[in-house]
């Protein structure tokens, strides 16, 4: 058993993929103050100002370094939807987003909170929703992958929900707060081992 270096200025994380491939039984939505709202076709800086706030503690970055145009192709994709949860005065806590461009089949590409309130069973409320919406059209799997720099109970959480484990991967990556995608201080479980230049 070897260990292999990162290298520096890079970020390694095991990614698990898993996967739902029966329609789970109904069961009542858990209680929740929050609620979903679409959007249509977002715009680009509100879309990536919502990721950041919910992904940028747990190091998510992918969508704020990708171009305009890319990124909206995805978000405006007709087989992309996307909702922003937000609380009783209206601010934006959260967000959801389901990828159907694979014909049979929906990926929960972004389900998340922001992090003052995990724990606290919105998550669940938040994932009824999303397997309520998954399922609701014609496919044969729903599926979501997670990582060791998220949440520490995310694996869990996906596998108590329904979801079985498939793969695993090893995915290494230039850290997106050297580059300027996210500041210093995010992701303060994984630490930062080398500084802008």
């Amino acid at each position: 058993m070897g260990l292999i270096p990162v290298k520096p200025g890079e970020v390694a994380t095991i990614v698990t993929s898993l996967e739902m491939l029966e329609r789970p039984r109904p069961a009542p939505l858990p209680p929740s103050p929050l609620r979903l709202v679409r959007w249509e076709r977002p715009g680009v800086d509100r879309y990536r100002a919502l990721f950041r706030r919910v992904g940028g503690p747990w190091l998510w970055f992918s969508r704020l370094v990708m171009d305009d145009d890319r990124l909206t192709a995805i978000i405006h994709d007709d087989a992309v939807r996307i909702w922003a949860v937000v609380d009783r005065a209206g601010i934006e806590i959260g967000m959801l987003e389901l990828d159907f461009r694979t014909a049979g089949e929906c990926e929960l590409s972004y389900v998340g909170l922001i992090p003052e309130l995990a724990g606290k069973g919105h998550g669940r409320w938040l994932m009824a929703h999303a397997l309520a919406m998954a399922w609701a059209k014609d496919v044969r799997r729903v599926w979501v992958h997670t990582c060791t720099l998220d949440h520490p109970g995310a694996l869990g959480f996906y596998r108590r929900s329904g979801f079985v484990p498939y793969q695993r991967t090893i995915e290494t990556f230039a850290d997106p707060r050297i580059a300027g995608a996210l500041p210093d201080d995010c992701g303060a479980h994984y630490p930062l081992l080398a500084s802008r230049r």
